[in-house]
């Protein structure tokens, strides 16, 4: 009964749907305040349907109905409570389900936080957010329903994939789609603005925090599902270009270009027309990502099979929604009037050329996304763009930008003086040299490039805190002074002198890891010692073991240094039971911010088995980086100006800012 009621939801959300897509819209036309207020109460209320909707799927799965296809799909009786919750969105349908969640939801903090937006602005945004829901509720409901039912119903399920049974994949979901879904509340408010024409400073402020809450959670769903591979997949890495990666990193680089872009439009009333491109341009890079995931085009551990109606149905989709809003865009863009006028060394320069770098960079990941994919299609011949290509093309655009970085806050608005930013930076541009050094000699020497790979990350992180120390005014002013002048900073200005740190630090993880890393896979047998990033590691030999619906063969490797015993490290394979699939689950010793990383192979003839062992020194910096600018885009939020939003404009009528096309 709970199923069919979690079913029922689901319906009544759309017709919740169907009238909040219409109706307030018409409310704006007519200046019909009741009309406009339908979009508040029917976000709120399409958004407490389906979180029922969602609470109903996820109470099948933790009591294992397997009566519903779905759960019997998906689950089994045995496993862990927190797969089973996280196998809720560990397939299709569930994770279709908990986008939907998340859309609504960031509807209903819409509809509760922008009290101070203005009616008619506040009512075509949540109508547009309606018309996104409408979209995927009839998806799911025509194609993705997971509420169907099995008769007679199964004794047992056949199980979660094995892969997706790990604390990170339970997270790394969610994360990933507040951060995907909630730029949709940036692209109804640009498909809002340009329905109304009224593009202002004001508008900036309002969708400045969205964007801020929508980046930052995609950060951590990028570095969580980073790391989840990283140590889950056994193969070592931490990134490998999959296009289903670059399907979350595409909106993140967007994202960050209009994060950037948005300051500028608040603070100097400039670059209108790009910011409200951008905000059109980083959603639809996520219905593009959602399209790659969900239609079958592609094959990855990432991916879910499906059929190909559903292909046709997000591709049908992708098409409204993007191609309505570039032409809509098309149409009213040379309707609005530009913005502010500032000169090319200016902060605003810095931006723009942030902004340029950035979307260069996401168009170049683009390309080698969806190049194979074209090709495919036209001519049947298949490719593969790997990491080469992406490495160059990305590494070498990205070299400029990470110069940049420090200079941004240092120049001033309008007008500023780049001769002057370099004589306050030229301290920490030394400092930041000596620093990559001193690392390249830390490791033992290595590739001398990486010098200037680490003096860049430094920079990135010295260059953070010469914003700060300028701020303070320190060295001129007492200190205790300087220290009242940091406290008394907008939060906002600490938040991205943090995140533009933690970049520092994630690109030092990223050289380290990439010129020091070292591998070794050998046949070992029981006894036998390997050597690697200076530790021994004897392999002790094998011992049996059984999860809750698995059993493996642990292999215990007993770790010194000097002659010294300083750890022990267990690596297995893995045989779930139901579905008769391994997997392999790596040994990693954390030794400061370094790590040695262990992964059983195949057994050999004579009792050998073999074994990949790498040190891949500083690699934690990689996502202690990003850690560090979730942490600065959190400090951003909590910032008063950013959470209030703009000042009601309930006393005084807005001027229009739209002129009459010629």
């Amino acid at each position: 009964m709970i199923v069919e009621i979690g079913h029922f939801a689901l319906v009544l959300a759309l017709a919740t749907a169907i009238i909040v897509s219409v109706l307030p819209v018409i409310g704006v036309y007519r200046r019909d305040a009741a009309m406009m207020a339908l979009a508040t109460t029917g976000s709120l209320v399409m958004f407490g349907l389906v979180a029922l909707s969602f609470a109903a799927l996820t109470w099948a799965y933790v009591v294992s109905d397997f009566s519903v296809k779905n759960v019997w799909e998906n689950s089994h009786s045995l496993m862990p409570l927190i797969y089973k919750y996280s196998g809720v969105w560990g397939n299709h349908e569930g994770s279709m389900m908990l986008w939907l969640l998340i859309l609504v939801f960031f509807s209903a903090l819409v509809a509760v936080c922008g009290r101070n937006i203005p009616e008619t602005l506040k009512a075509n945004v949540l109508a547009v957010q309606a018309w996104i829901s409408l979209a995927f509720l009839l998806f799911i409901l025509l194609t993705s329903n997971p509420f169907l039912r099995l008769d007679p119903a199964p004794a047992e399920g056949r199980d979660l994939n094995p892969i997706l049974q790990d604390f990170g994949l339970a997270i790394h979901p969610p994360l990933l789609y507040l951060g995907y879904v909630g730029f949709s509340v940036c692209f109804s408010f640009a498909v809002a603005a340009l329905m109304e024409g009224r593009i202002d400073a004001a508008w900036a402020r309002w969708v400045r925090p969205w964007t801020l809450a929508a980046w930052t959670f995609l950060t951590a769903g990028i570095a969580m599902g980073s790391y989840w591979a990283y140590y889950e997949l056994g193969w070592g890495g931490w990134w490998f270009w999959d296009p289903v990666e670059n399907a979350s990193f595409m909106p993140w680089l967007a994202g960050t270009a209009l994060l950037h872009s948005a300051l500028v439009m608040e603070k100097r009333e400039a670059l209108k027309i790009w910011t409200v491109l951008l905000a059109i341009m980083t959603f639809s890079l996520s219905m593009l990502g959602t399209f790659l995931v969900r239609s079958g085009v592609l094959t990855s551990v990432h991916a879910f099979a499906t059929d190909p109606s559903r292909g046709i149905f997000i591709l049908c989709i992708l098409a409204i929604f993007i191609g309505g809003a570039f032409t809509l865009f098309a149409w009213r863009a040379p309707t609005l009037k530009a913005g502010g006028l500032f000169a090319p060394i200016s902060r605003e320069g810095a931006l723009v050329l942030n902004n340029l770098i950035l979307t260069v960079s996401t168009a170049t990941v683009l390309t080698g996304t969806l190049y194979p994919l074209v090709l495919e299609t036209l001519t049947g011949e298949k490719i593969s763009v790997g990491a080469p290509f992406f490495n160059m093309t990305f590494g070498l655009l990205m070299l400029p930008l990470l110069i940049a970085v420090p200079f941004g806050p240092l120049l001033a608005w309008k007008r500023g003086d780049l001769l002057g930013a370099m004589q306050r930076l030229w301290m920490f541009a030394g400092l930041a040299l000596l620093a990559g050094l001193l690392l390249w000699y830390v490791q033992n020497g290595g590739p001398v490039l990486a010098i200037f790979g680490l003096a860049i990350g430094c920079w990135g992180m010295f260059g953070a805190v010469a914003d700060l120390w300028y701020r303070g005014n320190f060295g001129k002013l007492p200190v205790m002074t300087s220290l009242h002048r940091l406290k008394g900073l907008p939060r906002s200005a600490w938040g991205t002198a943090i995140a533009h740190f933690g970049l520092g630090v994630t690109v030092i993880g990223i050289v380290a890891a990439s010129a020091f890393n070292t591998e070794h896979v050998v046949e070992m047998k029981q006894g036998q010692t390997a050597q690697a990033g200076g530790y021994s590691l004897t392999f002790d030999g094998f011992r049996e073991a059984v999860g809750p619906n698995f059993t493996e063969e642990r292999g215990h490797f007993t770790v010194s240094s000097g002659g010294a015993v300083v750890a022990d490290v267990w690596s297995s394979k893995r045989l779930y039971t139901a579905r008769r699939m391994p997997t392999t689950e790596a040994g990693i010793l954390t030794f400061g911010l370094s790590q040695l990383y262990v992964s059983l192979g195949d057994p050999m003839d004579g009792g050998g088995i073999v074994v990949r062992i790498w040190w891949k020194p500083l690699i934690l910096c990689i996502w202690g980086g990003c850690l560090i600018m979730m942490i600065g885009g959190f400090v951003s939020l909590s910032d008063r100006r950013l959470r209030v939003g703009a000042p009601s404009r309930k006393a005084k009528p807005v001027k229009a800012v739209m002129e009459p096309a010629e």
